[in-house]
């Protein structure tokens, strides 16, 4: 056998435990019932060590030394998965099994704490887990020890080639644009909740969804607790919303956000399908095609127009300009997962900033909720009540999910440099979305963004599709036009 069918073998097979994987993890939040969690546990843990040996076994590195070491043979798709393949079998050797495994036990035992912790408001009691999670963050980080930064090893988990030096100046800048933009937000008057009986928010998400192209041989759409995606294949995506009596038009943006998500995988280049390419090349990219669903599509004025037809013909009467005021409603508030569009990025800055202390010494876990509560006055403007509502709201570092937050707000920065560079190239979109037209957005996204896969890295991917490097600017252009 050949080294690249033997490699490309291996990686169709790891594509395929994934999407199994993937299966589980999707069933078991829409359709399995409570007693299967234990048993579930058990069958991903399974699928993870039987992937992860397959995925360092020592096979890998001869095949790589060897296409290396004459790659004239090999095309150009051939190149990107020898150089991706060396790049995943480099990271996962170098963590030894045994740390991988206290990460694992940590980041399930920190959760249960955290749980317990969070409804008792007491961070006095998670302060010995996160602790244990944050110095098994830095032993798993010293494992890349040419990493500038033990935090920049964190960040390439999630963006790959990112820095936090490069972070810096930039959040710096976002959270300098944004403050006297939301301190005029807050002197408007509030547009009100917008209370929508659950049937007709079930209508209008099925509706507006196949507008978008949403169908039932490709997409399957469920009802979970917190909406989420899971693209199993090309031709096999799952999205998820939630419905609530007092959840307004949550139900319909969180669908098109979801939508995102599932379309970036779903316009890959068919010819990476079972390879190491097919898929997203980072969570901030990842995070961008759903970011510019829900900003540059749902929220925009024009598009209100679709999504209160769909309500209309499920017999809830709304104005578009009504339901557009109150989708795009700016108000400073506590949780992250609430906020608006113009104020979430501060919410994940003001993480940054915390974690990136953390990991590097300046912040000891007992003074972080200190720290948090001086964040959120100085970046929203918010008080803190509790820390239950204050540095205890997110799972991610009871989960050891140190490296992450980032991509929240840089998925919203490039939703806008590209929504800003499509316009330039193709034309304003209001017309179109006026009428839910989106097959140009479509085409456009497939062709700049969606169809590299894993080929290129976040950075380099966002200038070739926009020509500029990434910027903060076109999002702060559109935060201003938001507010009217």
């Amino acid at each position: 056998m050949r080294a690249i069918d033997g490699l490309r073998e291996r990686l169709a097979e790891l594509a395929d435990l994934a999407g199994l994987s993937r299966l589980a993890a999707w069933d078991q939040e829409v359709m399995m019932p409570a007693g299967g969690t234990e048993s579930r546990a058990h069958q991903l843990a399974t699928l993870e060590r039987h992937a992860h040996k397959l995925a360092t076994g020592d096979e890998i590195g001869a095949w790589l030394e060897e296409l290396e070491s004459d790659a004239s043979e090999l095309n150009d798709l051939e190149r990107d998965i020898v150089r991706i393949a060396r790049r995943d079998w480099n990271r996962q050797r170098r963590v030894p099994a045994e740390l991988v495994g206290r990460l694992a036990r940590a980041a399930s035992e920190g959760q249960l704490i955290w749980r317990n912790a969070r409804e008792a408001a007491d961070f006095a009691a998670f302060v010995p887990a996160l602790a244990r999670n944050v110095e098994l963050a830095r032993e798993y980080a010293a494992c890349f020890p040419d990493a500038a930064r033990p935090y920049d090893a964190l960040l390439d988990d999630y963006d790959y080639g990112l820095r936090s030096e490069r972070l810096e100046p930039l959040f710096a800048r976002l959270a300098d644009g944004l403050a006297p933009l939301i301190e005029r937000a807050a002197e408007r008057e509030s547009a009100g909740l917008v209370v929508v009986p659950v049937p007709a928010q079930q209508a209008a998400v099925k509706a507006t969804l196949a507008r978008l192209g949403v169908n039932d041989e490709d997409w399957r759409l469920d009802v979970s607790a917190h909406p989420f995606s899971q693209s199993l294949a090309q031709h096999d995506l799952r999205i998820t919303t939630r419905y609530g009596d007092d959840s307004g038009l949550e139900s319909i943006v969180a669908a098109l956000h979801e939508f995102g998500h599932g379309l970036y995988e779903h316009q890959i280049a068919p010819e990476l399908e079972r390879t190491n390419l097919a898929g997203g090349t980072s969570m901030s990219v990842h995070e961008s095609q759903s970011k510019l669903w829900e900003n540059h599509v749902a929220r925009n004025p024009a598009f209100a127009r679709v999504i209160a037809a769909a309500l209309a013909d499920a017999g809830f009467a709304i104005t578009p300009q009504k339901l557009s005021a109150a989708v795009n409603e700016i108000r400073p508030s506590l949780i992250r997962v609430s906020a608006d569009q113009l104020t979430y990025p501060l919410h994940i800055v003001l993480r940054f900033e915390l974690e990136t202390a953390l990991i590097g010494g300046q912040l000891e876990v007992a003074d972080l909720p200190g720290a948090w509560n001086d964040g959120m006055r100085r970046l929203l403007g918010v008080s803190v009540p509790d820390d239950g509502v204050g540095v205890l709201q997110d799972i991610h570092w009871a989960a050891g999910l140190f490296g992450y937050f980032p991509s929240y707000a840089l998925g919203a920065v490039i939703a806008a440099q590209l929504w800003q560079h499509l316009e330039r190239e193709i034309g304003a979109q209001d017309e179109a979305l006026a009428d839910g037209e989106v097959g140009a957005v479509r085409d456009w996204l497939r062709e700049h963004v969606h169809r590299y896969g894993r080929r290129l890295d976040t950075e380099p991917l966002v200038e070739r599709a926009t020509g500029t490097p990434l910027a903060v600017e076109p999002f702060l252009d559109h935060a201003l036009r938001a507010l009217g």
